[in-house]
C-alpha cells in the first residue's frame, strides 16, 4: 500500500495536479499578505545590477517567484532532478520562472546529479540576460552557504544578492532544512542587506571569505525580515 501511494503520487497528471494547486495557492498567499522591502528601494536599486544570482536559504523559497514584478526581468530556478522535484518545477514554470533541473551544490561536486549540465546552463542563462534563483545551502546542511554559489558568481561575473523573503503566518515542517509553509492573511518583507560580487581571479581563501559573508548576509536578513513582520523568534527555526 506504501508503495502504491508513492508510485500515485510521482504520476505525471498527479504531478501536475499538484505543481497547479501549489502555484495557485502561492499566488493567494501573495494577494493577500501585506509586504514591505528592506531597503526600500530595493527594485530600484537591484535593476541595474541584472542578470543577477538570486539566493536564499533552503526551505525560504516558495514566495521567490513573486519576487519578479516585470515582464522583462526573466528568471530560471534550479530545482533538483528527483521525481519530488517535478511538481515544484511545475509550479514554478505556471507562476513564470524558467526551470534548470540538477543538483545544487554538494561541497563542489558539481558531478553529482547533472550538476555539471546544470552549472553550465545557469551560466548560459547568466550570459543570455536571465537572473538566476538557486538555494545557497549545501543538501542536507540547513543554513551552511555552499561554495557552488560563489563558483557561479566568479564564472559568470555576475553579483550575488543574499535575501530572505518571509511571512508572518506559516507552518514549519520538522525536516533538515525547517521547510516554511507560508499562509495568507499575514505580513510579509523582503529583505537584502547587500551584494557581493566574486572577483575572476579569486583564489580559495578569497572563495572561502566570499561564501561566510553571503552565510552572514543571509542569516541577517532572516533575522531583520521576521523583525519586520513581527516574528523574531521564528529567525531560530
Amino acid at each position: 500500500m506504501k508503495r502504491f501511494l508513492r508510485d500515485f503520487l510521482r504520476s505525471q497528471s498527479v504531478q501536475r495536479a499538484l505543481g497547479a494547486l501549489a502555484a495557485e495557492y502561492l499566488r493567494l498567499v501573495w494577494r493577500t499578505t501585506r509586504f514591505s522591502f528592506d531597503p526600500h528601494d530595493v527594485y530600484t536599486s537591484v535593476e541595474p545590477m541584472q542578470p543577477a544570482i538570486f539566493c536564499f536559504w533552503h526551505g525560504q523559497h516558495f514566495m521567490t517567484p513573486f519576487i519578479k514584478t516585470k515582464e522583462t526581468h526573466h528568471a530560471k530556478v534550479l530545482i533538483s532532478r528527483h521525481r519530488d522535484g517535478e511538481f515544484n518545477a511545475i509550479a514554478a514554470e505556471r507562476l513564470g520562472i524558467g526551470t534548470i533541473r540538477g543538483s545544487g551544490d554538494h561541497e563542489g561536486a558539481f558531478h553529482r546529479k547533472g550538476g555539471v549540465g546544470a552549472f553550465r546552463e545557469m551560466l548560459q542563462a547568466l550570459a543570455g540576460g536571465c537572473n538566476i534563483a538557486t538555494t545557497a545551502d549545501v543538501p542536507k546542511r540547513a543554513r551552511i552557504a555552499g561554495l557552488g554559489v560563489i563558483m557561479l558568481a566568479r564564472e559568470s561575473g555576475r553579483p550575488i544578492l543574499p535575501l530572505a523573503m518571509v511571512t508572518s503566518r506559516f507552518h514549519r515542517l520538522k525536516n533538515w532544512d525547517s521547510t516554511t509553509i507560508n499562509l495568507p492573511f499575514g505580513r510579509g518583507a523582503v529583505v537584502g542587506i547587500d551584494v557581493v560580487w566574486v572577483p575572476p581571479d579569486a583564489d580559495a581563501e578569497t572563495m572561502e571569505r566570499l561564501r561566510q559573508q553571503v552565510e552572514s548576509y543571509l542569516n541577517e536578513s532572516t533575522r531583520r525580515a521576521y523583525a519586520l513582520v513581527g516574528r523574531p523568534e521564528a529567525a531560530l527555526g
